[in-house]
């Protein structure tokens, strides 16, 4: 998937996937690749920047974990960040259907480019 296409939606995307609780950033990362199929396998250098920004907006809150001996970061949803997890599902839905609605007009019942427009009766 080509960056222009997850330019704007990285952010929601990641408070998404910490509804389902903490979570360091590999472990975001790993989880991201799974739960699209493979399609977002993004690097670090894509997803901290982001999980620093939530951050800084009060979504996310982070605090030390240690787990066979090392240290990591673990990031979690605040109750700001459940609320705007939350919104962006029910604005992403309305605009995935709007966008399907128009792809899929395009593709069923659509006049030939040669039939000139559609006149409605």
């Amino acid at each position: 998937m080509s960056q222009d296409m997850m330019r704007g939606h990285l952010d929601g995307l990641v408070l998404a996937v910490l509804t389902g609780g903490p979570a360091h950033g590999y472990g975001l990362i790993d989880a991201l690749r799974d739960r699209s199929g493979g399609v977002f396998d993004l690097p670090e250098g894509s997803v901290y920047p982001a999980l620093h920004r939530l951050e800084r907006a009060g979504l996310v809150a982070s605090g030390w974990s240690e787990a066979a001996g090392r240290r990591r970061r673990v990031y979690s949803l605040t109750a700001a960040g459940r609320r705007a997890a939350d919104q962006r599902r029910s604005e992403w839905r309305s605009f995935s259907a709007a966008v399907e609605r128009v792809f899929g007009a395009g593709a069923a019942g659509a006049a030939s480019p040669d039939a000139g427009p559609a006149v409605a009766s």
